[in-house]
């Protein structure tokens, strides 16, 4: 165990009481100690791992994290007592999870509380796999026409009746959009040993060019149930749609996701709908084209919103009932 070499407990100590969450690579990358550096050869290599099974490609940034964990978590602490390292199970409902002291004996931990002794938790940093891995999305939607800006895309002008995209309203200054005053969810909570929940959402339509259309949308803030969350963030971008109906489908990485497959399985089913003239509910689709790998964590679909227009406004619950989205017109004026 690295944990065995006096100098890099230190430096890890150190790190890891300074920042929540250490990047591993940097920090091997950047240590003296003798251990840190055979470390640093084995973090690389599981990088590269990490970075195959999530569809993140070459390119990929540095996701391997360590943080502290437990009751009481301080310079105190650690003197007292060198932490265990351990690494967060796939499984949320797991009964306990195993820890290793620097000699390399198990210890078996409580899942359902943080332990008195601090704990080390290698993990994947999620917002910086989320923020990637919605890349991929879109890069790869985008290639099968899933996902591309419409040009010339009719814009409406505000206050006035006639906002629906026509050739008179493109010369506007501005679109309309649909934007979170407030959002919560009854179940995002992840156990001690997994952090914070990385929810994002898939707004899906018809483009202003008659096929279907998927934005991304990271919600990096939503973190814990039960608590009301206040973004002011743009949801749908109306310029983008033909019609004035749009679905969201909110959905969490519980760390099992391959955004690669992801956006292949959503391509498979999205190009199988055509535009009928009318407006179609996507959201079946995407639920259908989830692989089947995000029903054995925690629900990775959290929610869905059907029929969003334009003009909607006020508190609307979820299909599930699990997520609750207050929302409002708000127009975006050209500078």
């Amino acid at each position: 165990m690295s944990l065995a070499d006096p100098a890099w407990q230190r430096q890890l100590a150190k790190a890891a009481l300074a920042d929540d969450d250490v990047d591993l690579l940097a920090l091997t990358a950047t240590s003296g100690a003798r251990s840190a550096k055979a470390l640093g050869s084995t973090v690389a290599e599981a990088e590269t791992d990490i970075a195959r099974a999530k569809g993140l490609g070459k390119g990929a940034p540095s996701l391997l994290r360590v943080s502290l964990a437990g009751r009481s978590v301080n310079a105190t602490s650690l003197a007292a007592a060198t932490p265990l390292v351990a690494s967060a199970p796939a499984d949320d409902d797991a009964g306990s999870i195993v820890a290793y002291d620097s000699a390399g004996n198990a210890h078996r931990l409580d899942a359902a509380q943080a332990p008195e002794r601090p704990v080390y938790l290698v993990g994947v940093d999620g917002q910086a796999a989320l923020a990637a891995g919605l890349k991929v999305i879109d890069r790869e939607l985008a290639a099968k026409g899933l996902a591309t800006p419409a040009s010339g895309t009719a814009k409406a002008t505000p206050g006035t009746a006639d906002a629906a995209g026509t050739a008179s309203a493109a010369a506007a200054a501005g679109f309309w959009t649909t934007r979170i005053k407030s959002i919560s969810a009854a179940d995002v909570e992840e156990p001690w040993f997994k952090g914070d929940a990385e929810i994002f959402s898939l707004v899906t339509g018809f483009g202003t060019d008659g096929k279907v259309r998927v934005d991304t949308v990271t919600m990096p803030y939503l973190d814990d149930e039960g608590t009301t969350y206040y973004p002011n963030q743009i949801l749908v971008n109306w310029s983008l749609y033909k019609y004035n109906l749009a679905d969201v489908v909110l959905m969490e990485d519980d760390g099992d996701t391959n955004y690669s497959a992801l956006a292949k399985a959503l391509a498979a089913v999205l190009l199988t709908v055509t535009d009928q003239g009318a407006y179609i509910p996507l959201v079946d689709a995407i639920i259908d084209a989830m692989p089947a790998s995000w029903w054995t964590d925690d629900p990775d679909y959290v929610d869905s919103f059907y029929t969003l227009a334009r003009e909607t406004t006020g508190t609307r619950v979820g299909a599930s009932a699990n997520a609750r989205l207050t929302v409002e017109r708000y127009f975006v004026s050209e500078l």
